[in-house]
């Protein structure tokens, strides 16, 4: 398994991006395809590395919500005709946010702890 900061900075990357795609507002967002594909593309990478971090660190940040995000990322790898981008809109203002500010703390606190997370 590899080091969980490597895991938390690519969410931490991702995070970004998604901000960065979105942020000319929610009729740019719905009416451009490739936004919407990469902002799809890089909530699924964001979900799964979040389902590979350490049971340690599972176990310490229990609080947040790793199974809403195993479950969307689900949705996004097997049902994704049935994706709502209103939702994923809503997703990428409302939860985001505090989700990047949750993992940066955590990249903070497993820096300062070494390798092992």
């Amino acid at each position: 398994m590899k080091d969980d900061r490597v895991y938390l900075q690519h969410i931490v990357e991702c995070l970004d991006a998604i901000a960065d795609y979105t942020s000319e507002g929610r009729d740019r967002f719905l009416a451009d395809r490739k936004t919407q594909k990469a902002t799809l593309r890089d909530l699924q990478e964001l979900a799964e590395s979040t389902q590979r971090r350490s049971s340690e660190l599972k176990g310490r940040h229990a609080d947040l919500p790793w199974a809403a995000i195993t479950g969307f990322r689900n949705v996004l790898v097997h049902d994704y005709l049935g994706i709502s981008l209103s939702r994923v809109w809503d997703i990428t203002q409302r939860d985001l946010p505090t989700l990047r500010a949750a993992v940066v703390l955590m990249l903070a606190e497993t820096q300062s702890r070494g390798p092992t997370g």
